[in-house]
């Protein structure tokens, strides 16, 4: 059901049409998201919010609102597998001091306009992975209930990690600062037993998936971005916590030998995966593991560092990852290993989230499709949501976006999404084009 704020929301962006009503749209070329070859001339069929029929056959009931976009592209509504919508971006004034001058209402709230800047861009669905005080999960809930407009979110509360790791907040403080927010509540655990611990709460208060930090990171401070954090009987305790709760694991891994530690114990993802070898490609291969290469975030961290914005340990981790990033996506791509669409949001700003799709094909060597699959069906899979959405198809959400010109001749038309549609509501774009008079 429609909600006034989410009504109001609708004037402001775009033509939405009523809760429950059947409604048809043209699509001049309609990739579905399967890989499979366009289709011109379809029709797609939208009832009560879900897919009710598409082709070039379907009969659109008379007197149907027909939204025209004949002279566009349409496509299965974006999937971002990695953004952080609840923190500071990268850079933003106060970005680096906002841990001990803000709470988790400031980050709901800022999240708020993100999903907004994000949904705006085409991203219908996104993996949250680590956000402090279930800022994630309170945004995602005000989402489902319409109370703010965004995208459908699968959250994760607070990323896990060691004492003084990438996911500890606290890293790199003098002793005693925010000493309150250690421990496995806060997302901090070692050991086998607290991490179970840590994992039973993040489920307890909400979390969809469990996002862990196996190595180090760029822009925490006082650890090399390549060092296994969790040791492999920790990351085994980890993914069979998860798994006995129906829960997924999302592991943050630049570093070698953290990769393959994560990838023996089960994890679902590899998230960054900066340092692959042939041996780690070749696990996650052979265990069918999801690669999610985040490409944007080390073009964004690279020019910082460039630039000057990022200074000291920061900027050398910067330098040291970004080129052997694009070297281990080149290899993971050419050895078939699955990729799922993720740019880490946050660390760039949100709503530049299609740049991702440029990037797989520039840097990658990924075909426009295959980096279309990973930004619709194939991140679906890694969520565990392939039957609600991913791909245009009868019981899907009517979850669509539309752009000029024809992506797999020109990838970076994906970056200017001009008509968006979630849950067959049009959140972008507007373009009603009168009623059928059946056909």
């Amino acid at each position: 059901m429609r909600r006034f704020l989410w009504a109001w929301a609708l004037l402001v962006v775009g033509v939405g049409n009523a809760a429950g009503q059947t409604v048809a749209v043209r699509a001049g070329r309609l990739i579905d998201g399967t890989g499979a070859d366009p289709v011109r001339n379809a029709v797609i069929l939208i009832a009560d919010g879900r897919i009710a029929a598409v082709g070039t056959d379907v009969r659109i009931p008379s007197g149907t609102p027909v939204i025209d976009l004949s002279d566009r592209t349409v496509l299965a509504g974006f999937i971002d597998a990695h953004v952080h919508l609840a923190g500071p971006v990268l850079g933003e004034p106060g970005w680096d001091n906002a841990l001990v001058r803000e709470t988790a209402a400031d980050g709901a709230l800022r999240g708020a306009a993100h999903a907004r800047q994000t949904l705006l861009a085409g991203f219908t669905t996104v993996r949250n992975v680590g956000a402090g005080g279930f800022a994630d999960i309170a945004l995602r809930d005000a989402i489902n209930r319409g109370d703010v407009p965004g995208p459908r979110i699968e959250a994760a509360g607070h990323a896990l990690g060691i004492t003084g790791g990438h996911c500890d907040d606290t890293n790199g403080f003098v002793p005693h600062v925010l000493a309150d927010e250690d421990g496995p509540e806060h997302g901090v655990a070692d050991g086998p037993e607290a991490i179970r611990a840590a994992v039973r709460y993040e489920v307890k208060h909400g979390a969809d998936v469990i996002k862990i930090c196996a190595t180090g990171g760029v822009l925490s401070e006082g650890d090399s971005v390549g060092a296994q954090q969790y040791m492999a009987d920790e990351l085994t305790a980890v993914v069979q916590a998860a798994h006995m709760l129906e829960r997924r694991v999302a592991a943050h891994a630049h570093g070698t030998a953290g990769i393959k530690a994560a990838v023996r114990a089960g994890v679902t993802s590899i998230e960054h995966g900066s340092i692959l070898d042939d041996e780690a490609i070749a696990l996650m291969k052979e265990r069918g593991t999801y690669l999610v290469p985040t490409l944007m975030a080390g073009e964004a961290v690279e020019h910082m560092a460039t630039s000057g914005a990022l200074k000291g340990e920061r900027a050398d981790k910067a330098l040291q990852v970004a080129p052997k990033m694009r070297e281990s996506i080149r290899k993971a791509v050419a050895a078939g290993v699955k990729i799922a669409l993720g740019t880490d949001a946050g660390v760039m700003p949100h709503g530049t989230n299609g740049h991702e799709f440029t990037l797989m094909v520039q840097w990658g060597g990924m075909t426009p499709m295959q980096a279309i699959v990973a930004g619709t069906s194939a991140a679906a899979d890694l969520l565990g949501w392939s039957e609600h959405v991913g791909t245009v198809a009868p019981g899907r959400y009517a979850d669509l976006v539309a752009v000029a010109g024809d992506p797999l001749s020109d990838i970076t038309v994906l970056e200017k999404v001009d008509w968006v549609m979630k849950g067959g509501e049009v959140v972008k774009g507007g373009r009603t084009g009168g009623r059928a008079d059946g056909q």
